[in-house]
């Protein structure tokens, strides 16, 4: 069985977020790119299950939808451990668009497990896993804390209100993963580094597929207010707050 996971390249989550003079686009000048957390999860529970050899997995791959500037973070992804590397020669732009093209490599290859975050740390749309289920034809699970595999045979276990569930689910599927997924994500060693160089990272072209939304405006949230200090015997007065600012009581 082969495992496909899709990865996204999102700033570091410690860059500070800047935009256009305009509010349009998003500055990337100077921003350190990562894969996304979520997706790194995934692909670190992709490895243990292949390093697992009851589990019957031949083959982890690795798929971004973006321009040549994606590509260092598939290099990070082959050095953690991942086989090959596909990057989908396209601007990405909306859940829809990016669906589309994943689906299209996915489509064609022999993958029994198709891998992705529940969400992105940029834009936490939580719609691109939905939408390659629904282009596939395949069955989907979401929200997915743990995974584990018997030959054909995929267990999966859920966080639901109260507890946990478990389903179990027929190969191919698209399952989309959250914290949980994996202990820690896995940090590349310096001879994996070495031997993502000469793994292949194959370069694709987009397949038509269309946008169905378009960003009008960014805006960076409004500024906390400072907090006040109350004294610890003045009940009357924090509770004349909660009732009056914070509006909470």
């Amino acid at each position: 069985m082969r495992i496909l996971v899709c990865i996204s390249n999102v700033p570091d989550t410690t860059t500070k977020v800047k935009f256009s003079a305009d509010n349009t686009s998003f500055d990337d000048g100077g921003v350190q790119w990562i894969i996304n957390p979520w997706d790194e999860l995934a692909l670190t529970r992709a490895m243990e299950l292949k390093e697992d050899t009851s589990n019957g997995v031949s083959r982890v791959t690795v798929v971004s939808v973006g321009p040549a500037s994606v590509e260092p973070t598939l290099r990070k992804a082959l050095a953690i451990g991942a086989d090959d590397a596909i990057r989908v020669d396209g601007e990405a732009g909306d859940a829809h668009y990016v669906a589309a093209q994943l689906a299209s490599v996915a489509g064609s290859g022999d993958f029994g497990v198709i891998l992705c975050g529940i969400e992105s740390s940029d834009y936490n749309g939580s719609a691109v896993g939905g939408m390659l289920s629904e282009i596939l034809d395949v069955p989907s699970v979401s929200a997915i804390s743990g995974l584990t595999m018997n030959g054909e045979e995929v267990t999966i276990t859920r966080d639901i209100d109260g507890g946990k569930e478990e389903v179990s689910v027929p190969a191919p599927f698209v399952g989309v993963v959250q914290k949980g997924i994996a202990k820690e994500p896995r940090i590349a060693a310096m001879r994996g580094i070495m031997m993502a160089r000469k793994k292949p990272l194959q370069v694709v072209p987009a397949v038509d597929a269309e946008t169905l939304t378009e960003t009008q405006e960014f805006a960076m949230p409004e500024p906390k207010a400072p907090c006040k200090m109350v004294e610890a015997d003045n009940v009357k007065e924090l509770v004349g707050l909660l009732q009056n600012e914070a509006k909470v009581l």
